[in-house]
């Protein structure tokens, strides 16, 4: 979410030793690479947890685990565009985080019911907010000599508030009410913090705020995708994998990376670049501003939308790897029907959104999205009466349609976009000496 800039350097002043500010040559680092891969395992948790409790509340539960989580790698997102994630204590910072996150992604089946045995679990998840939450506040007070008193201010109060209320979701369970209380009075706490986080990012000015690498920016959401399409593909993988290799699984398989590959040739094919090429030619305020609210904003229901489809696809090996539910054709339950096409409808809708916020000159083209998420949404009630396989066709041939379709009445579009991308690669390529790119060894 988007945060005052006081950049190093900002008023004058040069950058703190360990920092190295970020150029608009910057790429993504081998640091944030190393960060980004403990959300595989926290995206996959979460899939996991909505699954095994198969409730509505469960699916709530996770929702919220996710939102809480992209405050974390969005935050990170924002610092590492400001102070390079590949040199001195940005390195070290980060490298120190990630372990700290990798246990808070950990604690996520526990985040708000303990098991018993063992530590206190919703209070280990907390302790992991909190310190991941502390150390990005450090060195970004640290790295942002110019910062001021009311921009520390709007860095540490939600930070604050949230933290309070998670604790006191948390402890809810030791108050000795009963499950159902607890579960509603968590639910509540969880939901207050997210809204007034979010609320604070939205809500502030644009100030100074600034995207100082478009390629880094882009490229760092980017990559967060691909992790998110591939809990598609790690989802129904680990699904069937005790199951016997039945030609439904089989068909099954290649039908979810049918709608994986779907899902990433609509996001990557025209959006990710008119995206990319809105924030190459806005100044910067009005480019923080497209920052904040297309990618720290829209990014996150897609990612969620993503993440339902798993936790719906989750549901189908079941059905299709025992030969007699297979001969059958059961039907999917209502996590499995609502996450899949729920979840891509989600994923469809946000996108749309992200592409009319970022570049309204190419607005007129999210048409097949919003057909294909209301046919989708529209066609939930058929798939009772439908074998789950069946209705996992149906889901393919809608998302491979969408995608075919834009990429036709898109053509002239794209050309356009990777021309002027090109050229501005070109304006923007790195001299030989060039030491601050993905891969090089920090100094």
């Amino acid at each position: 979410m988007a945060e005052p800039d006081g950049r190093a350097g900002s008023g004058g002043r040069g950058p703190r030793p360990g920092i190295r500010p970020v150029t608009e040559r910057t790429h993504v680092t081998t640091a944030e690479l190393f960060f980004d891969l403990v959300f595989v395992v926290a995206f996959l948790q979460v899939t996991t947890r909505m699954s095994d409790e198969a409730s509505p509340l469960s699916v709530l539960q996770g929702i919220l685990l996710l939102t809480v989580l992209w405050w974390s790698w969005s935050l990170f997102a924002w610092l590492g565009n400001r102070a390079s994630a590949n040199y001195g204590l940005s390195r070290l910072v980060l490298l120190t985080a990630t372990p700290i996150m990798f246990v808070l992604s950990v604690s996520i089946p526990e985040a708000f019911t303990d098991r018993p045995g063992g530590v206190y679990m919703p209070f280990v998840f907390v302790a992991g907010f909190v310190l991941v939450r502390a150390i990005y506040l450090a060195l970004r007070i640290y790295a942002s000599p110019g910062l001021r008193r009311r921009d520390l201010a709007a860095l540490t109060v939600p930070m604050l508030v949230a933290v309070g209320l998670l604790t006191a979701a948390a402890a809810l369970p030791l108050t000795g009410l009963d499950t159902g209380r607890v579960g509603i009075g968590q639910v509540t706490l969880w939901a207050v913090a997210v809204v007034v986080d979010y609320a604070f990012g939205m809500a502030l000015p644009i100030g100074d705020r600034r995207i100082f690498s478009v390629r880094h920016w882009t490229e760092r959401h980017n990559l967060i995708v691909i992790v998110a399409i591939g809990e598609v593909l790690v989802a129904i993988g680990l699904a069937g994998a005790h199951l016997p290799g039945t030609l439904g699984l089989l068909i099954a398989s290649a039908l979810a990376v049918v709608v994986a590959g779907a899902l990433g040739w609509i996001y990557f094919d025209l959006s990710a670049l008119a995206g990319e090429s809105a924030l190459y030619a806005a100044d910067p305020a009005r480019r923080a501003g497209l920052g904040r609210d297309g990618y720290s904003y829209l990014h996150l229901p897609m990612i969620t939308g993503v993440i339902l489809l798993a936790l719906g696809l989750k549901h189908v090996p079941s059905l299709v790897g025992d030969e007699a539910a297979y001969r059958r054709g059961d039907p999917l339950d209502d996590l499995g029907r609502y996450g899949m096409y729920g979840g891509v409808a989600l994923f469809l809708l946000a996108h749309a959104a992200f592409q009319w916020r970022l570049s309204p000159r190419i607005g007129t083209i999210i048409w097949p999205r919003l057909t294909a998420a209301a046919v989708l949404l529209a066609t939930i009630p058929v798939t009772t009466r439908i074998s789950a396989l069946r209705a996992l066709m149906w889901l393919a041939v809608v998302c491979l349609v969408t995608a075919v379709t834009e990429f036709i009445v898109s053509r002239p579009q794209r050309r356009l976009l990777r021309s002027t991308l090109l050229e501005e690669a070109e304006a923007a390529r790195p001299p030989a000496d060039d030491a601050d790119q993905t891969g090089s060894a920090p100094s």
